[in-house]
């Protein structure tokens, strides 16, 4: 039997902010990675800087439909027309000062010209244009400059972002086709019990329906892990052993719902003991005390509760930000808001509470928050009607309403 570390058997709760620090520095980043279409690469993590090769915008260009003429032209008189200048057809003579063009927006800006008076302050007549009175040329009126967005040999996108829909366009804006990301984390999902039943079939007396499974994947799928989905176990020795076993020979991580609680007698906690070093917390949170982390023969183990809100809550808190630092994501902190509650919160001190909750702005459009009702650890549906956290403080006892708390907008992981 390989070494556990018992932390349940420590005096007090383990906050969340030492349970988290712990497992950031404790687990490895992956270091493989692989070079992928810019078409595949919305969600991956970059490996690498990109460094723009170009400018973007290449060259100047009118910000509008207009007339691209010199500055020092007299616009009290007609000027004359030489050219129409569309995009990606540039007007290749240089434009002498008392001539213009007539230009359409992101089209080039010719040589000799440094503004553009929008069409809406010009009057065509034939060959010529008239501008309306008061029109006064500046320099570079009009004008998008070239590497006004982008630098060329600038940074545009550092290593460990994750790849956003708007960083896919620009990545093609500056002609990447190929995209350096690390590779998939390989992630095994296990639920285990003997009461466990898959949706579809009649309920068995004392028997409950399987739901982690069905409320885990989404947001590990969301991640864009390559996702590795046991089937439920039930409680018995040898089947744990090989379940355990054969995750642990596919996975980076393997991830259990269930069997974890403090004073349990269980074989999945048997079965992991022997197989890695396994630390058993107690965690000061609520919902999702109980809560295992270690390292199994090839990968590493997180133990998620068995209620379905602890499980969905601990994979969200915990198990989420270290499989993001391990696929090489750089995190950034939860989006927090204060806001005044309209119900008053049940709490008492010791844990950090993340009650589930509905916020939205009040008639003045200030910021207002009330729970989603019972608030158990097995009441997924204060899960589902919720878009926040109320995040109480350790130390913090009840509240009333009326009272500032802080608020944690549901992210894309829990959309």
């Amino acid at each position: 039997m390989k070494q556990t570390q018992d932390h349940c058997n420590k005096p007090g709760l383990t906050p969340i902010e030492d349970a988290l620090q712990y497992l950031l520095e404790t687990i490895s980043v992956l270091t493989e990675t692989e070079a992928i279409p810019l078409s595949e690469a919305h969600g991956r993590v970059l490996a690498a800087d990109v460094i723009s090769p170009i400018n973007v915008p290449p060259h100047d260009n009118s910000a509008m439909d207009g007339y691209a003429l010199h500055h020092l032209s007299d616009v009290t008189q007609p000027v004359e027309i030489v050219a129409t200048v569309l995009a990606g057809h540039p007007y290749t003579e240089a434009l002498a000062q008392g001539k213009a063009v007539r230009i359409m927006t992101g089209a080039p800006i010719p040589q000799g010209a440094s503004a553009v008076v929008m069409q809406e302050d010009a009057q065509r007549t034939g060959d010529s244009v008239v501008f309306a009175a008061g029109v006064a040329l500046n320099e570079g009126m009009n004008i998008r400059r070239a590497g006004e967005d982008i630098r060329k040999l600038v940074t545009i996108l550092p290593a460990g972002r994750r790849l956003r829909v708007a960083d896919c366009g620009l990545l093609a804006s500056i002609g990447i086709a190929t995209v350096t990301v690390v590779r998939r984390l390989r992630v095994a999902l296990v639920t285990t019990g003997d009461e466990l039943q898959p949706p579809g079939t009649p309920l068995l007396p004392g028997n409950i329906y399987e739901s982690n499974s069905f409320t885990l994947t989404p947001m590990l799928q969301r991640l864009g892990v390559e996702l590795i989905t046991m089937p439920a176990v039930a409680d018995d020795l040898m089947a744990l052993r090989a379940a355990f076993t054969q995750a642990d020979e596919q996975a980076d991580v393997v991830i259990t719902s269930g069997g974890v609680s403090v004073g349990e007698a269980d074989l999945t906690r048997t079965v992991l003991e022997e197989l890695g070093q396994l630390n058993f917390w107690k965690l000061a949170i609520k919902p999702g005390k109980p809560f295992a982390f270690g390292r199994l023969p090839s990968s590493w183990f997180i133990g998620l509760p068995g209620n379905p809100v602890s499980a969905l809550v601990t994979l969200h808190q915990l198990a989420l930000p270290l499989l993001r630092t391990m696929a090489g994501e750089t995190l950034a902190k939860p989006l927090r808001f204060n806001a005044t509650t309209l119900t008053d919160l049940r709490k008492s001190p010791g844990r950090t509470d993340y009650q589930r909750a509905i916020a939205k702005p009040n008639e003045k459009g200030q910021l207002v928050v009330a729970t989603t009702g019972a608030q158990g650890s097995g009441v997924l549906s204060s899960m589902s009607q919720a878009n926040c956290y109320i995040v109480l403080e350790k130390e913090r006892g009840r509240v009333t309403a009326g009272e500032t708390v802080t608020v944690e907008v549901f992210d894309e992981w829990l959309a």
